[in-house]
């Protein structure tokens, strides 16, 4: 049944992890109707519980996510959870994806360059042209973001606040080139930088080139980072791999970065001795 346009619908266009539960929990308790469109391979499928409706779709599949978003009336749309990027340079990509002729057209045709801020940037465009807006992904769960100060875990050392003074810097600029989010530093040289193959796999890299540990992963917004994607986000699950591959510190934005599971965040923290600071 198609549903009449209105502003209490709402789309989640959700990838992985537990970020789209957030959104789809707090826009229920905020009344609104709200439609999945999910990554196959990526969401997990019990959102099913939690939203009014369910779809999956594919990931190159952006002309079926607006004929979905459409069909049940959504003009606004959020995007959460993440994608692994580098599935899109993979061996025999375009059998594994099968890309719709929306997103053919934008990734071969529309892209000046394929760094994320322009590609999501123009799938916003895209989405928009078609009468749905891309918002802000944070919205519906602003406790979920991160506050300034020390968080958990130990109180980290003047050295540490060295690392943390001069990995800032750096991954500040990272980001305003828009090639990562994360910087992994330890006495003040970098360990290793955040690409196409994201956080948890270059905290691996940074473990493996630095097999002492005692390093300090300093991950941040963009300067003028836009609250509708690529949004910064940790949870235990980071903490875990920190301490598995010898890291003592993790740096993040205050106002910028979405906690996930903050409890156990927290908790992992302190288990692991991981010092958590939100700058």
């Amino acid at each position: 049944m198609t549903r009449s346009q209105t502003s209490d619908a709402l789309g989640v266009i959700a990838g992985a992890g537990q970020f789209p539960f957030m959104v789809v929990e707090g826009a229920k308790r905020a009344g609104v109707d709200v439609t999945v469109v999910a990554l196959r391979g990526l969401a997990d499928p019990s959102l099913a519980d939690q939203a009014d409706r369910l779809h999956w779709s594919g990931l190159a599949k952006l002309g079926h996510w607006i004929k979905v978003l459409q069909r049940h009336g959504v003009r606004r749309a959020i995007m959460a959870g993440y994608v692994h990027k580098r599935v899109m340079y993979g061996r025999f990509r375009l059998l594994k994806l099968l890309p719709d002729l929306t997103s053919l057209r934008l990734w071969f045709f529309q892209l000046k360059d394929k760094r994320n801020d322009a590609v999501l940037s123009a799938v916003a465009d895209v989405m928009q042209s078609k009468g749905i807006t891309l918002e802000d992904c944070v919205q519906y769960c602003p406790e979920a973001m991160a506050s300034a100060g020390h968080l958990a875990g130990p109180e980290p050392g003047p050295q540490q606040q060295g690392d943390v003074d001069f990995g800032w810097k750096i991954a500040k600029e990272l980001g305003r080139l828009d090639i990562g989010q994360s910087v992994a530093v330890k006495e003040t040289e970098v360990i290793a930088v955040e690409a196409i193959e994201g956080t948890d796999r270059m905290i691996e890299r940074a473990g493996q080139l630095c097999r002492q540990g005692g390093w300090t992963l300093v991950k941040v917004a963009k300067p003028d980072q836009d609250m509708r994607f690529d949004v910064p986000t940790i949870g235990p699950e980071t903490i875990a791999n920190l301490a598995a591959h010898g890291a003592k510190m993790l740096v993040v934005e205050a106002g910028k970065t979405v906690i996930v599971d903050r409890d156990a965040t927290f908790a992992a923290s302190a288990k692991h001795r991981i010092s958590l600071l939100a700058r």
